[in-house]
C-alpha cells in the first residue's frame, strides 16, 4: 500500500475529485492548507497592476511580501494499492497540470499498516 499526497491549486479541487471518483478512487481526504514553493514573488508585476488601477493597494500591502507570503492550496491524500499508484498520479497530473509555476506537488510514501477503527479490519480490508 502507498499513500499518494498531492498539493494542488484551489480551483482544481472539484475537477480532481470528480476524476478520482470516476476512475474508481472515491476514498480520499482533502484539506485546506497554506504554503509556498521555492519561487519568489515578483513584486514589480504586482506594482504594475496597482499602478494601472486594476487592484486596490490595501489587500496587497497587508498580505503580500516577497519572502513570506503563504498561498492557499488544497492537500489531497489517498491510500492505494501499489499497482494503482501510477494511475492515481496520472489522474492528478492530468487534472492539475497547466505548465505554470504553482501547479502543485505529488508525494508517494509507503504505508506499513492500516486499520479500520470500527471493525478492526486491517490493510486492504480496511479500505
Amino acid at each position: 500500500m502507498k499513500e499518494v499526497m498531492a498539493i494542488i491549486r484551489q480551483n482544481k479541487v472539484n475537477q480532481t475529485k470528480e476524476a478520482l471518483v470516476k476512475d474508481g478512487y472515491p476514498a480520499f481526504t482533502c484539506l485546506k492548507v497554506l504554503g509556498r514553493g521555492k519561487k519568489t514573488i515578483d513584486l514589480s508585476i504586482v506594482q504594475d497592476i496597482v499602478d494601472a488601477g486594476e487592484m486596490p493597494i490595501s489587500p496587497i500591502g497587508e498580505s503580500l511580501t516577497e519572502s513570506s507570503r503563504l498561498i492557499p492550496k488544497r492537500f489531497f491524500t489517498l491510500i492505494v494499492e501499489d499497482e494503482d499508484v501510477a494511475k492515481v498520479v496520472s489522474i492528478i497530473i492530468d487534472n492539475n497540470q497547466t505548465g505554470n509555476p504553482g501547479d502543485g506537488k505529488i508525494f508517494v510514501i509507503p504505508i506499513e499498516e492500516s486499520i479500520r477503527v470500527r471493525s478492526g479490519e486491517k490493510n486492504a480490508d480496511a479500505f
